[in-house]
């Protein structure tokens, strides 16, 4: 992420692990993490470090749970997507475990994915589906290199036969007057 990202000189990158972060206590005015907490190894001690690290701003987290989303055709594709997702915790659960390790009021705001958006992270493309074809945005969506490759290579070729057929529009084609969708996003909003 960090070869990606654009350099500015008043920002400073630096690696280090959500359950050691390596900051002196109260020297950040807030905390962003945007679709990470599932990679975390141990989310009670990942939210006690951003409490230690965060001064008296907000803790933000964008994550999802799946049981608010809608079961969209990318799950026929990639069943795995689906059941990955079923193996987080429950959103009133991660609220609970974020209360409890930071002492802060955690408000859950759904983040309707609009049908346009750039950051193509795992169902970010769901009215866009030969963008899924793509090997360097499945690259960039965690869940397709752990994935076994010969389901995703099953899903990619059933997708393109689909598409190219005709069929996936006469399956799916209304999906395609949405102008946003509930897939199960949710940012989570901790204050003190």
């Amino acid at each position: 992420m960090q070869t990606q990202a654009t350099q500015h000189p008043q920002v400073e990158w630096f690696s280090g692990y959500a359950e050691a972060l390596p900051l002196p206590d109260n020297s950040v005015d807030g905390v962003i993490s945007v679709l990470t907490i599932h990679h975390f190894h141990n989310l009670a001690k990942a939210f006690q470090e951003m409490q230690r690290v965060c001064r008296d701003g907000a803790i933000v987290l964008l994550t999802f749970d799946i049981r608010f989303a809608q079961k969209i055709w990318l799950y026929d594709y990639f069943p795995f997507l689906w059941e990955d997702a079923l193996r987080f915790l429950q959103l009133n659960d991660l609220m609970n475990l974020i209360t409890a390790n930071t002492k802060r009021n955690v408000e859950a705001i759904p983040f309707l994915l609009p049908h346009d958006l750039t950051d193509l992270f795992a169902a970010a493309a769901w009215r866009r589906p030969e963008l899924y074809l793509l090997p360097e945005v499945r690259a960039g969506i965690s869940s397709f290199p752990l994935a076994d490759p010969h389901l995703v290579e099953r899903g990619v070729t059933s997708l393109v036969a689909e598409l190219n057929s005709g069929e996936w529009m006469k399956k799916y084609g209304e999906i395609c007057s949405l102008t946003e969708i509930d897939l199960g996003y949710r940012f989570l909003c901790a204050e003190l």
